[in-house]
C-alpha cells in the first residue's frame, strides 16, 4: 500500500501546463500540455484530471507545490495565485518551489541549472557537490561555455524528473517545515512598461 503525503503540483512559468500528483516517493498522474497561453484555463481542469486518474479529491491533499520560476511573468503569477487560493479553500500548506530546485532534484554532484530566458539570455543557479546554491542569475546565452560543470535544463542534459513530478516530490519533503507562502522568484525587470501618461481623471 502506498504511503506517504498526497500532494499536488504544477508549474505554467514556461509555455506549458505542467502538473503532477504523488503520494510519498510514488507518482500516481503527471501530465504537461505544451501551450503558450491558455494555461489559466487549463490549470485547474488539468489538475481536476489528474486527481481523478490517481483516485484522490482535493480533500485528499496534504499539501500543493507550485514552481515560482524563474520563467513567463503572466505564467508565475497563474499558478502562485491558485496554489495560494487552493491552500486557502483547503486549509493546508503550500510549498513554492523554484525551477532551478526542480531540475537539480535527483542530481549529485555540482551542476549547473540553465533555463531560457528571452532576448538570447539564459536564468542560471549553480549548485555545489553538497546541493548548496549560489545566488541565481541571469546572463547571456553566450557565456555559457566558460563554465565547466554539467548544465542541466533547457540548455543542456534533461533532469532526472519532469518539472511537476520534481515539485511534487520536493513538496512532500518540505511542507512540513515550510511556512512562506509562495511567492514568484523574478530574475529581470517586466517587459510591461507604465504607461507614461497621466492616469485620467475621475469625476465624482
Amino acid at each position: 500500500m502506498t504511503q506517504g503525503p498526497v500532494i499536488l503540483a504544477f508549474d505554467t512559468s514556461a509555455a506549458q501546463c505542467a502538473v503532477a500528483v504523488t503520494q510519498g516517493e510514488a507518482v500516481l498522474a503527471a501530465a504537461t500540455d505544451d501551450m503558450a497561453r491558455g494555461q489559466a484555463e487549463r490549470l485547474l481542469i488539468l489538475c481536476e484530471g489528474l486527481l481523478a486518474e490517481a483516485g484522490k479529491s482535493l480533500q485528499d491533499l496534504d499539501a500543493i507545490g507550485v514552481g515560482i520560476g524563474p520563467g513567463n511573468f503572466t505564467g508565475i503569477r497563474i499558478s502562485v495565485s491558485a496554489a495560494r487560493g487552493l491552500a486557502l479553500g483547503l486549509d493546508i500548506p503550500a510549498v513554492g518551489i523554484s525551477r532551478f530546485d526542480a531540475l537539480r532534484h535527483g542530481m549529485d554532484g555540482a551542476c549547473i541549472c540553465a533555463i531560457n530566458a528571452p532576448r538570447d539570455q539564459v536564468y542560471l543557479q549553480s549548485f555545489d557537490e553538497t546541493g548548496a546554491a549560489s545566488p541565481p542569475e541571469i546572463t547571456d546565452l553566450s557565456s555559457l561555455g566558460a563554465y565547466d560543470v554539467p548544465l542541466i535544463g533547457s540548455i543542456g542534459a534533461d533532469p532526472a524528473y519532469p518539472t511537476a513530478v520534481a515539485l511534487a516530490l520536493l513538496a512532500g519533503q518540505r511542507y512540513r517545515t515550510t511556512t512562506a507562502r509562495p511567492a514568484p522568484l523574478y530574475l529581470r525587470p517586466a517587459d510591461a512598461a507604465p504607461a507614461r501618461n497621466a492616469p485620467p481623471l475621475i469625476l465624482s
